[in-house]
């Protein structure tokens, strides 16, 4: 598994919130200031739900993509049906936390699976657009607009990686010393038992 359950529940609770509280102001106030071309910007709520449901699992991914996607719904300059970033967000942030459990923690593969979420989640906000009816979701828009919005994604995906794991560092080193504390003494048994057979 990516990462074992923590021993604080709260304390994960409380990093969660305060991840993406902090990216919804950097979306705000920085990334759709950005003038970049195509007139698409980074998702960084996106990515910061994937990063933390791969590294949290299925139900936190699943409510902090919700209640992520919900505040971005509501947040100026939100302009498209409520419920649409919060639906988006839940499923993207359940199925990368479900994923996390295959997925080794010290590979880079947690960067490909951002990338892969954040792919996943641009397609499917189009694709409730395009349901719902918005005029902006018409097929030549999304097309073109689709695969700039998943470069940037992939582009900004390893700071907010990074980010994340540094957040979350604290209650992972907490459960990785207290299981060191067990297996260290099996080592040193096993160890001590290889040097007995030979004597």
């Amino acid at each position: 598994m990516l990462n074992p359950p923590e021993a604080s529940p709260a304390g994960r609770t409380a990093v969660a919130a305060l991840v993406i509280a902090v990216t919804l102001i950097l979306q705000v106030s920085v990334a759709n200031r950005l003038p970049l071309p195509g007139g698409v910007q980074p998702d960084l709520v996106l990515l910061a739900v994937v990063a933390l449901a791969l590294v949290a699992g299925s139900m936190t991914g699943m409510v902090t993509g919700f209640l992520a996607g919900l505040a971005a719904d509501i947040i100026p300059p939100a302009d498209h049906t409520i419920g649409r970033y919060a639906l988006v967000y839940c499923l993207i942030g359940y199925l990368c936390g479900v994923a996390s459990a295959e997925m080794d923690r010290q590979s880079v593969v947690p960067f490909f699976a951002v990338a892969a979420g954040a792919l996943a989640g641009t397609v499917l906000y189009a694709a409730t657009g395009m349901i719902l009816g918005d005029p902006r979701a018409e097929w030549g828009t999304v097309s073109r607009m689709v695969p700039l919005q998943v470069l940037y994604d992939i582009i900004a995906s390893p700071f907010v990686v990074w980010a994340v794991l540094r957040a979350t560092r604290r209650y992972e080193s907490g459960e990785r010393s207290r299981g060191d504390r067990l297996a260290v003494p099996a080592a040193r048994y096993r160890a001590m038992s290889g040097r007995g057979g030979a004597l």
